[in-house]
């Protein structure tokens, strides 16, 4: 069955329908990965999202247990130029066409995905709307442009959180991760070191994170913009300095907001798994997977907090470190899941922190083999 995605400058893009049918709006962004789809789909950070996979085929090796990051997909649409509807893994679990339908997620194939994708790079980041299976005809676009131009993202972050606390056993030390929209890997991460992990959701204040007697706190990633994230930089504000912090993604926005920074909307976002960032601490160039529309403005920050690593591409902060206040943060994703487990050693940092004992700066053998 035809379909359309329709942008807010009235641009249409046409192809076939793909996992469920039906009408969605979202932000449409594009990530340029060649694998790691499975991750993508169930990373929270998409809330609200139409992503677009740049690489032309997706679906060859369906999508497996092992590769979710959540309990289900909350991006709002999924634009691909072709789909495999037979995939050949021996840990597929699913289809594409499967997956996307079990979860309700609408999509697109037989989309000219390289057209898409230098339209958003030229024009910048824009809401859209997916018609497909549904009589998505010529005349249908004007209404389908009032749609688009009415998406709003505001708030995604409170749709991407728990609600309510959740424990992970470890017998190492108490770690809380404030969910933003936490993916499996971060979790993982810290359980596999050893860490006794409680997660709480984005609303929660200072008070209520160390009711738990936390060792360490880390702020998760997550969608949208980050000064919707007002709990969350609030409850930043009130911990840097009294027990040791790791922000990760928009947790490093939300570090960066409660010191006084600014924040600002990139044009296109960096999405992907081949960002190469400089470690200014290490002097080391590291591939990273990244996923975030907005980055920290280096003009304008605080006394006391400094650039830790930079983007190569386009310069943009990637690091910041809070000197005294045992805190540290990045705007890439050191779990990797999809992309290279190169920085992987931060998670040992962080708990180095935690601990009190020394880090060394190696990377970790886990995440180094999962690379």
């Amino acid at each position: 069955m035809t379909g359309a995605l329709v942008l807010e400058d009235g641009t249409v893009f046409w192809g076939e329908a793909l996992g469920a049918h039906g009408t969605v709006g979202g932000e449409v962004v594009f990530n340029t990965g060649m694998t790691g789809y499975g991750e993508i789909l169930t990373d929270p950070s998409y809330c609200g999202q139409i992503v677009t996979l740049t690489y032309p085929l997706v679906g060859n090796y369906g999508v497996s247990a092992g590769d979710l990051q959540s309990a289900r997909p909350l991006l709002s649409g999924l634009v691909v130029h072709e789909a495999c509807f037979s995939p050949s893994h021996r840990e597929a679990c699913w289809s594409l066409d499967d997956f996307l339908r079990s979860h309700g997620v609408v999509g697109l194939q037989g989309v000219d995905t390289r057209a898409l994708v230098r339209h958003l790079r030229r024009h910048g980041t824009m809401r859209g709307v997916i018609a497909a299976g549904v009589d998505a005809t010529p005349g249908m676009v004007e209404e389908l442009v009032r749609m688009a131009r009415a998406v709003s993202l505001r708030g995604v972050v409170y749709r991407a959180t728990c609600s309510r606390p959740y424990h992970l056993s470890g017998r190492g030390p108490r770690v809380v991760v404030v969910d933003l929209g936490v993916k499996a890997g971060i979790l993982q991460a810290l359980v596999r070191r050893g860490c006794s992990v409680t997660v709480v959701p984005a609303t929660a204040t200072a008070a209520e994170i160390m009711s738990f007697r936390p060792r360490g706190v880390v702020l998760s990633n997550g969608p949208g913009d980050p000064e919707d994230a007002t709990c969350a930089i609030a409850a930043a504000r009130e911990l840097l300095g009294r027990v040791p912090l790791f922000g990760i993604c928009l947790g490093h926005q939300v570090m960066a907001l409660a010191v006084g920074a600014r924040t600002f909307r990139l044009k296109y976002g960096h999405r992907g798994a081949n960002h190469p960032v400089c470690d200014l601490n290490l002097g080391r160039v590291f591939i990273t997977s990244q996923n975030h529309g907005y980055a920290v403005a280096e003009e304008g920050l605080p006394a006391g907090v400094t650039v830790s690593a930079r983007n190569l591409n386009d310069g943009t902060v990637e690091g910041l470190e809070f000197p005294g206040r045992q805190a540290f943060s990045v705007q890439y994703h050191p779990e990797a899941g999809p992309g290279p487990g190169d920085t992987g050693h931060l998670f040992d940092r962080f708990l180095a922190m935690v601990t009190g004992g020394a880090w060394q700066g190696g990377e970790h053998a886990d995440e180094r083999k999962a690379g």
